[in-house]
């Protein structure tokens, strides 16, 4: 099995106004996160994996995990390629 990760290190979170504002350390980008998508950052905690995850959001949305599946993919996809989190083989 393996989980999903935060990349420590590689990024800084604020909230403000029930957004959170993530600036990429190292390319400076910055990503706001609200919603569904600040729901799947905060599910993210280096324990579970991406089954867990949308799992874990179906049950908080009222949804099928296969109703969101797609969604929740496709999110942590743009993560991944913004290098704030990793996919890691559980130990």
């Amino acid at each position: 099995m393996t989980t999903i990760t935060k990349c420590e290190g590689s990024f800084v979170e604020t909230e403000v106004d029930g957004e959170l504002v993530l600036m990429n350390t190292a390319t400076g980008n910055f990503y706001s996160l609200e919603d569904s998508g600040l729901a799947i950052w905060r599910t993210i905690d280096g324990n579970r994996g991406r089954a867990d995850i949308v799992n874990t959001l179906a049950r908080e949305f009222d949804e099928t995990p296969e109703a969101i599946a797609a969604d929740v993919d496709a999110f942590l996809a743009s993560l991944a390629d913004a290098g704030l989190i990793e996919e890691k083989a559980a130990p």
